[in-house]
This record gives structure tokens, sequence and C-alpha cells, in this order.
């Protein structure tokens, strides 16, 4: 019988990872959306649950593209312009994760090693 280990981000019950450091990373960058969304939601109310999630998720995710903006460095942001649309994919709702659909595991399982 083969042993396989997987990780799960607290925040994100249901997406399993293959490496425990991608694991606090997906985690952390949900903590940091999650923060985000309360303030965006705190600055413009009239925005929507969803709309505030969706843009805390996509700022977490690109959290360096907009340090370097607000280190008087603007221009980054034209990084961020001038890459493709991705289809608005929430990682994991904010405030319920038992909520989630099953996701598939971030990386493709390890083939196990033969029984000795």
């Amino acid at each position: 019988m083969a042993v396989e280990v997987v990780y799960r981000s607290s925040r994100d019950l249901e997406r399993l990872f293959m490496d425990k450091a991608e694991a606090d990373r997906h985690d952390k960058m949900l903590e940091l959306a999650e923060l985000l969304a309360q303030v965006l939601q705190k600055a413009v109310p009239s925005l929507s649950e969803q709309q505030v999630e969706e843009a805390g998720i996509y700022m977490a995710k690109n959290r360096d593209v907009f340090a370097k903006a607000f280190k008087s460095q603007p221009d980054a942001l034209s990084e961020l312009l001038s890459a493709p649309v991705a289809a608005a994919e929430p990682e994991a709702p904010l405030a319920a994760p038992e909520a989630a659909e099953p996701a598939a595991p971030a990386k493709p399982a390890k083939a196990s090693k033969a029984a000795k």
C-alpha cells in the first residue's frame, strides 16, 4: 500500500497541495484577500460581496505588482493591463470555505513507489 502526503490550506479545505510551502502560500494569499475585501467593502459599500471578494483575490494574487506600484513605480500596473484577462474563478469563498466545491489537487499526484 502506498502512502501519499498531501497538504490542505486551513482557509480552503477543499483544495489539496503536494507541497507544504505551496499550501502555506495559498493560505497567506487567501488571508490577504480577505483583509483586502474588508477594506474594499468599507471604502466602497456599494460593491457586492462577490465583487469585493473577486477584487481582494485579484489584488492578493498580484500583490508584488501592486507593491511595486505603491512604491513610486505606477508603471508596474501596466504589466496587469497587458496581461490576458483570465476567467473570474474565485479561489475560495472568503467567509464560508465549507461551501466551496471540491477542487482538483494543485499538482498531479506523484507516482507511488512499488511495495517491497
